[in-house]
């Protein structure tokens, strides 16, 4: 084991402050899994900090989160500036009430107040809450719909949106100079509530963010007779305040009962992630007794939403990028804007709602992977004379209809689908023929994403060796597969193989590559920003949904088979 990696355990082992829990789980640690929780320090992503929780640098624990907090005091209180205040959320995972209190202590030992919501609170609300009550800042404790043993940690700027990469780089390199987090001396979280320094806030906050998630309705005296939803927040934040909304609106909904309650262990599915159709099964044998029309479901923290839609045999489950462009065309359906309308997605997202929002006279523009980057360009529209935000989406079942909310807003998603479905319903159509009418005019849509697990410092290396082989890459050996354009976002290089030209593109840079094929597929490779996996996005397009299954199909075993040659 390398000498810097001993090192920290001793230092550890031998730290009078270390947590009971922490010490007992250092004792019975193999060698193995002692270096994977010492040989980094826990690093931020595309979605903050996040990580197992446990003993060691690499890992989510007080101490990890205090030189995080560090940093990010630094980053909140870099003007100099006196009354600085912070909102925090957490969700239901373990430990996420004492990590979101250990946060507090240390912002508050450095001037900060902070608001902390009196339950677990979707992330979405946090967004908004920073805005509502004028923070510098927010921090939302989360790992989102990770396994039960993550937890993490996001961070958000005072326009209540996840910091970007230029911010985010302020808090790294100040956590660098981090004091001992075992010496910090910190007041307990009763004496920073008494010396008002921390603000417990609820309902007041709930109700004005509901107020504006309603705004985003279109047809809002449309009849709610004979529709029905199936909900479930997969033991996560969204339970009171989706069932509320739903409520309020007039809905008729079914709850998933076993599945409105909060569990950190996620007992009722394998993964509380909505990407996942396992995820459904129990919402599907709900929907399937009471007849429901669509069923919605939450992922934990509630950013994400899944659309399963009721077909002649049961019910499908519809991709992200299926979803963004339901909603996108009915929104150009029926909302009339006094502006240009923009639509922003990923360079991972399908181009077909962008197509549809083309056509009816929007722009759109792509951004990087990540939420925060839509929040971002939302921020810029924000004084925009001629131009608003329009929608925001992802393929990975992030939306956002109005920009109250900076980050994908689960919320929103579950009023605007259900308004959606219901609206054409009321036409006497099905989701699912919708979608096929909506493919017959702009070509079908084929899409697959595979994600290869990689753990751990050889996980990471393999990681690397792939990019960079692909970095090097331009062309292949295969007619079937001709390149006509690649871009390198690490390298800010777009190649036009067709018209012989570079140019420079002008996102920040990541370790993120692209290839265009000629019959309009497309490829992505790229690491994960929260989880040990290397992701690979595919897409497809044409006149039949068999070819363009057929041709994601042949990428897939083609790109695969490049990544196993990989030395």
């Amino acid at each position: 084991m390398e000498s810097i990696v001993l090192a920290r355990i001793e230092k550890w082992k031998n730290s009078p402050n270390l947590e009971e829990y922490l010490k007992e789980e250092l004792d019975r640690l193999s060698e193995d899994e002692l270096f994977d929780a010492f040989y980094k320090d826990l690093e931020f992503g595309t979605g903050g900090m996040r990580g197992v929780i446990g003993v060691g640098t690499n890992r989510m624990n007080i101490y990890t989160l205090r030189s995080a907090n560090y940093g990010y005091q630094r980053f909140i209180n870099r003007d100099g500036k006196e009354g600085k205040s912070v909102v925090i959320a957490y969700d239901c995972r373990r430990r996420s009430l004492d990590f979101a209190k250990e946060s507090a202590r240390v912002l508050a030992k450095y001037g900060i107040k902070v608001y902390l919501f009196d339950k677990i609170t979707p992330t979405p609300e946090l967004s908004f809450a920073v805005r509502y009550l004028k923070a510098d800042g927010g921090i939302v404790v989360t790992a989102s719909h990770n396994p039960p043993e993550y937890n993490g940690y996001k961070i958000y700027d005072n326009t209540g949106c996840q910091l970007v990469p230029d911010l985010a780089q302020i808090v790294i390199d100040e956590i660098k100079n981090s004091p001992d987090p075992f010496e910090m001396q910190l007041d307990s979280f009763d004496e920073l509530k008494e010396k008002g320094l921390v603000e417990i806030i609820g309902s007041m906050v709930d109700d004005a963010y509901l107020k504006e998630v309603k705004s985003i309705q279109i047809n809002p005296d449309l009849s709610k007779d004979n529709f029905l939803v199936t909900f479930t927040s997969l033991h996560g934040t969204s339970s009171y305040l989706g069932q509320k909304l739903l409520t309020e609106l007039g809905y008729n909904f079914d709850p998933v009962k076993e599945q409105m309650i909060a569990d950190s262990e996620f007992s009722t599915v394998k993964s509380p992630n909505p990407e996942n159709k396992e995820a459904f099964d129990l919402a599907i044998e709900y929907a399937k007794r009471a007849g429901s029309d669509i069923i919605i479901a939450t992922d934990p923290d509630a950013d994400r939403v899944g659309l399963a839609v009721k077909d002649k045999y049961g019910y499908t489950l519809l991709t992200g990028n299926q979803t963004g462009a339901l909603l996108i065309n009915y929104l150009c359906e029926c909302r009339k804007i006094d502006k240009k309308g923009v639509v922003f997605n990923t360079i991972v997202t399908s181009m077909l709602g962008a197509n549809i929002a083309l056509k009816h006279g929007m722009e759109y523009f792509s951004t990087l992977t990540g939420f925060k980057y839509i929040g971002e360009q939302a921020t810029k529209l924000e004084n925009s004379q001629d131009k608003m935000f329009y929608f925001g989406y992802e393929e990975s079942y992030g939306y956002v209809v109005k920009d109250f909310v900076r980050d994908k807003d689960s919320l929103q998603a579950l009023l605007l689908c259900s308004e959606m479905a219901n609206y054409y319903k009321k036409q006497g159509l099905n989701v699912l023929e919708l979608l096929d009418r909506i493919y017959k005019e702009y070509g079908y849509f084929g899409e697959d994403l595979v994600n290869i697990s990689l753990k751990g410092q050889k996980g990471a290396e393999r990681i690397v060796k792939v990019l960079d082989y692909f970095r090097g890459v331009d062309k292949f050996d295969n007619k079937l597969f001709d390149v006509t354009m690649k871009e390198d976002y690490e390298l800010s290089i777009r190649k036009d193989f067709i018209n012989i030209k570079e140019e420079e593109i002008t996102l920040p840079k990541s370790n993120v590559i692209k290839y265009f094929l000629s019959d309009g597929s497309w490829f992505v490779l790229r690491p994960s920003g929260t989880e040990p996996k290397m992701k690979v996005y595919l897409s497809s397009v044409a006149p039949t949904y068999a070819k363009a299954k057929a041709r994601i199909i042949d990428i897939k075993k083609y790109v695969l088979d490049l990544i196993d040659k990989v030395e």
